[in-house]
């Protein structure tokens, strides 16, 4: 009996407190703390309290192929599909739902933006209210083709808006060479429609003077300065092709937050994708319109920046304050730290995450 007890007390020590992996010693479970990363920003299920990497497997927990049972049956019954918050009562799922699932930007909508051509110059933006901190502007191209066989990736149209979804810029753009692919049927654009467009060069000018707001590109940092948050989905390969350049720091790409990828590896998903997975609704089903996709990707971004999490001094683990957290792990003397009773729960308030929480652009948090 009391052998029994002694075993399941181990078994309790050698547990991640996050992911809840069993390990057979405890330096194992030391050396899967020092590389996982586990902290407060985590997706994390709302009755067992598992951590998971990103919200599919946080998904695939709730609701997959081999679910936790109990979980599962709770989440039916007061889960939010969208979101996977678990609510008090069905009821006020039903509720929570209802204010969860955005509507589709309308066809309507989106034709007024055809007719209304070119907005050349970039205008005032809303920051959403009183919200203080950086302005936080969504970007979206859509690509015609070059070259000999076209499958060179050329900005054709581009659009940016403020976080109320107000159209602050949008163009066609003359690419600088010819196009061999208007692939009409998702972009929708004809020949005649880049004929006296703005040179590329002359929009990627403007866009990154607004971005960088009067500040020089080496001066910008993420709080107390003038420079734009900029939103979007694969931005490296926008910016690429507007020959554009932006600080990593300021950017806030719903490809590649890893919150937002795939289980298997951390690969991107797709904006259609998380759209309707996480607003409930379809894009991208005919030809496509670069404001539509920057109205789902800022739409992704206030949602995940609207996370509660624990605030923390330096949240990161590649801040200098925590090159010391577990200095004993780097030590390698793991009799000595299984002298100091750490338990995994201590292990996880020490842990830090391995990339910036969006909800750290929170006004709440704004320094």
């Amino acid at each position: 009996m009391d052998n029994r007890a002694g075993s399941s007390s181990e078994n309790l020590r050698n547990k991640c407190a996050a992911c809840f992996r069993q390990f057979n010693k405890f330096e194992h479970l030391v050396e899967h703390m020092k590389t996982s990363y586990h902290s407060v920003h985590e997706p994390t299920c709302g009755i067992c309290k598992k951590h998971c990497r990103s919200f599919e497997s946080l998904r695939e927990h709730l609701t997959g192929l081999l679910p936790k049972q109990e979980c599962r049956n709770i989440f039916n019954i007061r889960g939010c599909r969208f979101c996977l918050a678990i609510l008090d009562s069905p009821n006020a799922r039903w509720s929570h739902q209802e204010r969860c699932q955005f509507s589709s930007v309308e066809a309507g909508q989106l034709a007024r933006l055809a007719n209304l051509g070119n907005r050349e110059n970039l205008s005032t933006i809303d920051n959403g209210g009183t919200r203080s901190g950086p302005q936080v502007v969504a970007l979206a191209c859509k690509m015609v083709g070059g070259g000999s066989d076209g499958s060179l990736d050329m900005c054709a149209r581009v659009c940016l808006i403020d976080e109320s979804e107000n159209i602050i810029f949008h163009t066609y753009v003359k690419p600088p060479i010819p196009v061999t692919n208007y692939r009409y049927q998702t972009t929708g654009i004809r020949p005649e429609y880049l004929r006296d467009a703005m040179p590329l060069r002359q929009v990627q000018r403007k866009i990154q003077d607004f971005l960088c707001n009067g500040e020089p590109m080496w001066k910008i940092r993420t709080k107390g300065g003038r420079a734009r948050i900029l939103v979007g989905h694969g931005l490296n390969h926008d910016l690429d092709r507007l020959q554009a350049e932006y600080p990593a720091i300021m950017i806030r790409d719903t490809a590649t937050y890893p919150p937002l990828m795939k289980t298997t590896k951390l690969s991107s998903n797709s904006l259609k994708y998380l759209t309707q997975a996480y607003l409930g609704y379809d894009i991208q089903t005919g030809i496509q319109d670069p404001y539509e996709d920057c109205v789902a990707t800022m739409r992704l971004y206030t949602r995940m920046r609207s996370q509660i999490h624990k605030v923390e001094d330096y949240p990161l683990a590649s801040n200098p304050q925590n090159r010391n957290n577990f200095a004993w792990w780097r030590q390698g003397d793991h009799q000595q730290l299984e002298r100091t009773s750490i338990t995994p729960e201590q292990m996880l308030e020490i842990s830090r995450s391995d990339y910036y929480c969006w909800c750290l652009d929170s006004s709440t948090r704004q320094g």
